[in-house]
């Protein structure tokens, strides 16, 4: 493994001002695993700087062809490093192999969403003739035209940071704009390989620049307040979506925010449960760090008991900590301080009296890293803490309902609105109660919206926009009309 420690700025792998950096650690072992340079307001100026040059003076807006060629080398580079980048990626989050290989979230599955990328470029209608129109008296004819929205600030978290690194960056170069990215501390190397391998390509200088921090509010702020940054995009909690909305009002620049969620996954009555609670285990993927995962848990009432013995038997085929094997989907969580919110959650949880059924601390056959044991509460009530706030670990909360309706209230009586699940023998039922939830995305009996080509975001206070498909790679565009006298 050879992480790239450097940041990216205007085109080439630099340190710091500062020539300071800072430590990054494995979630698993508890220890120092490398080093990373530690950008600070200064390196950011320079890095925003040269974005906002790249922009106004080159014509990589407008060549949509040689953009292609430069993110097809963006995209080789990064597969011919394939090995090396899911070995950094795994060192760092701390993810099992499982979710780390081909099939996996962390590494191959996001590089591969290049392609879509490509494929949106190479056959997007950048403008449209809309006809002539009349207004007192005069004859105009209208072409309505699409073009980037200008220099780019991504700022991106800690739990799938390669897939978000990319999911931001590739739709907003496809659609011309510059970008400059400040990555999660926690993960630095899933962005700074992201910079090496830009280094191959002939993407011009100042184009992408990528900074990691230790110090991310700093820096962030900048990014997000400096008059010179057009667009926000940002994925991470609601609370600190709040304060990058308030402070990009100032200079009233687009945002898009990907925050969070407590999405429900509602079991109806004519369910086959065997099936169906199979779902629950989710909330173990990469130990609950995920802001789709859905969290709460909803049963019909009279079928508690059946629900409970289920579940018991399902969670205890969970493993993690040990040996590493491909089998694996849960892992340790990305830091000590992300470990003691959760247990902290878990203890608020007990508090207001909902019931352990099993879980409820950190693993006591563990000695070193960040582990939770994955948790369930049972006799859960939807205004309970546990409920509302998203926890980002892996605990469940199975909340009992009466009827159809009192499922689906519980559902959408949150400030969130992510995703969702339903599960039912009757797909038509099932698809009329996802369609009555407000929330971005909903897997009925099973399915999976995470693709390349589907839109994602929320409803709520999960966010505003979209990331992926058609409909991320639009949010890098302005529209502009433009009349002509005839």
């Amino acid at each position: 493994m050879t992480p790239e420690s450097r940041a990216f700025i205007n085109g080439k792998l630099v340190s710091s001002k500062s020539n300071k950096v800072f430590d990054n650690l494995s979630p698993v072992s508890e220890d120092v695993i490398g080093q990373t340079t530690d950008c600070s307001t200064e390196d950011m100026d320079l890095a925003i700087k040269s974005a906002r040059y790249a922009f106004d003076k080159t014509d990589w807006a407008v060549n949509h062809a040689f953009r292609s060629d430069c993110l097809t080398q963006l995209r080789d580079a990064l597969v011919n490093d394939i090995e090396n980048i899911r070995s950094q990626v795994q060192a760092e989050t701390g993810s099992p192999a499982g979710i780390c290989g081909l099939q996996g979230p962390q590494c191959d599955v996001p590089i591969s969403f290049i392609d879509t990328s490509l494929e949106l470029l190479k056959n997007y209608n950048w403008g449209r003739d809309q006809g002539m129109a009349n207004f007192s008296g005069l004859e105009s004819q209208r072409l309505i035209e699409k073009e980037a929205i200008g220099v780019v600030g991504c700022i991106t978290p800690w739990n799938v940071p390669l897939q978000i690194n990319l999911a931001k960056i590739i739709p907003a170069l496809s659609a011309g704009c510059s970008v400059v990215l400040k990555p999660a501390p926690d993960t630095p190397w899933s962005a700074t390989l992201i910079g090496a391998a830009a280094n191959k390509t002939d993407i011009p200088n100042g184009i992408i620049n990528i900074l990691p921090s230790s110090d991310p509010q700093n820096i962030g702020e900048q990014l997000v307040c400096d008059p010179r940054v057009d667009m926000i995009s940002f994925t991470g909690s609601t609370a600190t979506g709040r304060t990058i909305m308030s402070h990009a009002a100032q200079t009233v620049k687009k945002v898009f925010l990907e925050l969070g969620g407590k999405s429900a996954n509602i079991i109806l009555d004519d369910a086959d449960l065997s099936q169906a609670l199979l779902s629950a285990l989710a909330v173990c993927f990469h130990a609950g760090q995920g802001c789709a995962i859905q969290t709460r848990l909803l049963i019909p009432r009279h079928r508690q008991q059946e629900v409970e013995e289920i579940l018991t038997n399902y969670f205890k085929m969970i493993e993690y900590g040990g040996e590493n094997t491909d089998t694996h989907i849960m892992g340790p969580l990305i830091s000590s301080t992300q470990r003691n919110r959760v247990l902290d959650y878990i203890e608020k949880g007990k508090a207001e009296g909902a019931r352990v059924l099993l879980g409820g601390g950190a693993p006591s056959h563990l000695e070193k890293g960040f582990y939770v044991e994955p948790t369930v509460f049972v006799d859960v009530t939807n205004d309970m803490t546990i409920a509302q706030e998203e926890i980002f670990g892996p605990v469940l909360c199975v909340i009992a309902y009466e009827d159809e309706q009192e499922a689906i209230q519980i559902a959408n009586d949150s400030i969130f609105g992510l995703s969702g699940g339903v599960w039912s023998a009757d797909e038509a039922r099932a698809i009329s109660v996802a369609r009555q939830l407000r929330a971005g995305t909903v897997n009925v009996n099973g399915g999976n919206f995470y693709s390349a080509d589907a839109p994602f975001g929320g409803y709520k206070q999960s966010g505003i926009g979209r990331e992926m498909g058609l409909e991320g790679f639009e949010e890098y565009l302005e529209t502009k009309t433009i009349a002509i006298a005839r």
